[in-house]
């Protein structure tokens, strides 16, 4: 399968990027609106993983020729940039391609990080919007700190909860993301169920601060 990460030369990007370049078969293509820059990134993360013992599938493009050449499509961009990136992409999208959101809108203040969804109800839902009608749109991975996916000598042990409103992309998504070693998927429901899911982040984010040993904290349902 080919996997897509626009804006995966960031955080979150990278860490998914080297997860499944690493643990996978499936093909990586890290996305920019800056194709050089993807280029650039793409060759630090097939440096990393050469050295790691892995020869990965992976390569750089703009953020249009990673849509147009992917089936899953990951808009792992910050927040307020996602609805944007996906109209960016629109004509590189077909109905058998799968749109994910991990990301979380927050804010900061002094007593640390809050929730702060968009009018529209979630980032999910802000994607769903800009998105062609036919392809389904499916959240997952927020609640996954982006340290230690970047960090490969770490061992995984997280749920990854997913939302969405197709059964069969849904299922897709969680197959990927079980694809990771460490992580285990969980069904959360329709779209309308990912509010739910992006509250968590802010939560985990505060006790990884507060609490010592609790660094990239992630969660694990028993």
């Amino acid at each position: 399968m080919e996997i897509a990460l626009l804006g995966g030369t960031g955080d979150i990007g990278e860490g998914l990027a080297l997860r499944w370049a690493r643990d996978t078969d499936h093909s990586v293509i890290v996305g920019s609106r800056d194709p050089d820059k993807a280029e650039r990134k793409a060759n630090e993360y097939y440096s990393l993983l050469k050295e790691a013992g892995v020869t990965p599938d992976i390569a750089g493009y703009s953020n249009e020729t990673a849509a147009e050449l992917a089936e899953v499509v990951v808009v792992s961009v910050p927040p307020e940039y996602a609805p944007s990136t996906v109209e960016a992409v629109a004509s590189e999208l077909g109905d058998d391609d799968v749109l994910v959101s991990p990301a979380v809108r927050m804010s900061r203040d002094s007593a640390g990080f809050h929730y702060d969804p968009p009018e529209e109800g979630t980032v999910a839902e802000t994607i769903d919007e800009a998105a062609p009608d036919d392809v389904p749109v499916v959240g997952a991975f927020q609640n996954l700190a982006a340290g230690a996916l970047s960090s490969l000598d770490d061992d995984l042990e997280a749920d990854v909860i997913v939302t969405g409103d197709d059964s069969e992309a849904k299922r897709t998504v969680q197959g990927l993301a079980e694809d990771i070693d460490g992580l285990r998927a969980l069904d959360g429901g329709p779209l309308a169920n990912t509010g739910v899911v992006e509250s968590v982040t802010p939560l985990l984010i505060n006790l990884a601060m507060n609490n010592d040993g609790m660094h990239d904290l992630g969660v694990r349902f028993q």
